[in-house]
């Protein structure tokens, strides 16, 4: 029997995996992972623990120093590294796809939701909630917990471990980080916002109203996309506590020597096979629809990947890297919806498509609403109040100055490149 070591209030505990199918599991290698790796926030506390004490280091978990210390033999960092940046990409194309496509789907003569992206963050933030609570997965791993009749077990102790142990897994960044992050967007979300405050959303031709009923329209985007979002991250916790007996567990072995090396070959080929779609497409308005939104998409996904795990650590109460990912995101969004709407036309059809491609792939994955809602649901109140707020206000604030300043000037032209 294997062991893996934990870490609880008072040391070090040891839990043991249970005989059966894993047993050719506990020869397989760990990776070698970077310290960075903690700053991510998509695995947050759900012992308890505020993101905030975790953090400031007030709350003690295994590390991956002891972990790595433990193992006889490693994944090399290398090829950790290259596992994970291509689950990113791979999922970043799955992610951008899904979130198009779920848009084209849910726009429709009569759709009671007039800004289709909130069906992408609501479905992002169930599955990171899932991905979250989730404890079989990836249970061979890091261990199972032995029975409940053992006095000694330290369940809190367990399910840090079992937290921190997924920050060292490349599938599991891969569909946090990379889907669920990519499937889900910030930056639409103000955007959406901002066309609600000055009655440009679409659908039919929009009738006169007063400021007071814009105001009305801002707050419905922003009360609707924030609460859904945040009752589908809790809605996500509790679905996989409930689907803990039926979901099967992802042997480590099949993991390391099938799934790994097919991602690096679908992720940096799928990459590749985009971009040489939007160089030779079968049909010119395939690139303005999705191409060259994939091809943009992995640049957004590994971009807020970096920030994250350079600036998250930064401060306990308030995670810059997200942050500092969204407004850039949202400003970057704002500019290319400026351009594709200006009296030029953002450079012909082309043009038109690239800044199409740029916003929702680039800027869709540059930013995420699940990481979002998972921070603020795992930071202490008055720090999730200060972290939401800011994020909102700042955003939409940056995006009335930019959309704005044509909006009320010139007015948005029709896109060129519109179906």
């Amino acid at each position: 029997m294997a062991s893996v070591a934990t870490a609880g209030s008072g040391g070090h505990h040891t839990m043991a995996k249970t005989n059966g199918d894993d047993d050719d599991d506990d020869d397989a290698a760990p990776y070698d992972v970077p310290d960075q790796y903690e700053n991510l926030d998509e695995v947050t506390a759900a012992t308890g623990d505020t993101l905030d004490d975790i953090r400031r280091g007030e709350s003690q978990s295994t590390s991956h120093a002891d972990m790595a210390a433990q193992a006889t033999r490693q994944t090399s960092r290398l090829a950790t590294q290259l596992y994970t940046l291509s689950y990113l990409v791979l999922f970043a194309l799955l992610g951008t796809l899904a979130r198009v496509g779920l848009a084209h789907l849910t726009t429709y003569p009569g759709a009671p939701v007039l800004f289709p992206t909130l069906w992408a963050n609501v479905g992002g933030s169930l599955v990171m909630g899932f991905l979250v609570e989730d404890r079989k997965l990836f249970r061979y791993e890091w261990g199972t917990t032995p029975p409940a009749s053992d006095a000694a077990v330290d369940l809190a102790a367990a399910k840090r471990a079992h937290l921190a142990a997924k920050k060292t897994i490349p599938l599991y960044i891969g569909l946090a980080t990379g889907f669920c992050g990519s499937f889900t967007s910030f930056s639409t979300f103000i955007r959406d916002v901002f066309l609600a405050l000055a009655n440009d959303m679409p659908g039919p031709p929009p009738a006169h109203r007063s400021g007071g009923y814009s105001v009305m329209a801002l707050l419905a985007v922003l009360i609707e996309t924030i609460g859904l979002s945040l009752a589908a991250y809790r809605a996500g916790m509790h679905l996989g506590a409930a689907l803990e007996p039926y979901t099967p567990s992802i042997p480590v072995r099949r993991a390391r020597s099938v799934l790994d090396g097919l991602a690096v070959l679908l992720g940096w080929g799928g990459w590749l096979g985009a971009v040489l779609l939007a160089v030779f497409p079968p049909h010119d308005r395939w690139r303005g629809t999705v191409v060259f939104a994939i091809v943009f998409a992995p640049l957004g996904c590994l971009a807020r990947f970096y920030l994250a795990l350079f600036l998250n650590g930064r401060r306990p109460s308030f995670p810059l890297g997200t942050f500092a990912a969204n407004v850039l995101g949202t400003v970057i969004l704002g500019m290319a919806w400026d351009l594709a709407h200006s009296v030029s036309g953002g450079g012909g059809v082309l043009g038109c498509q690239l800044l199409q491609g740029v916003e929702d792939g680039f800027c869709g994955c540059l930013t995420t609403v699940s990481t979002w809602v998972a921070e603020l649901s795992s930071l202490r109140r008055k720090s999730a109040y200060i972290y939401g707020s800011v994020s909102v206000v700042v955003s939409v604030a940056l995006m009335v100055v930019i959309m704005g300043s044509l909006r009320w000037t010139q007015g948005f032209a029709p896109l060129q490149c519109h179906p």
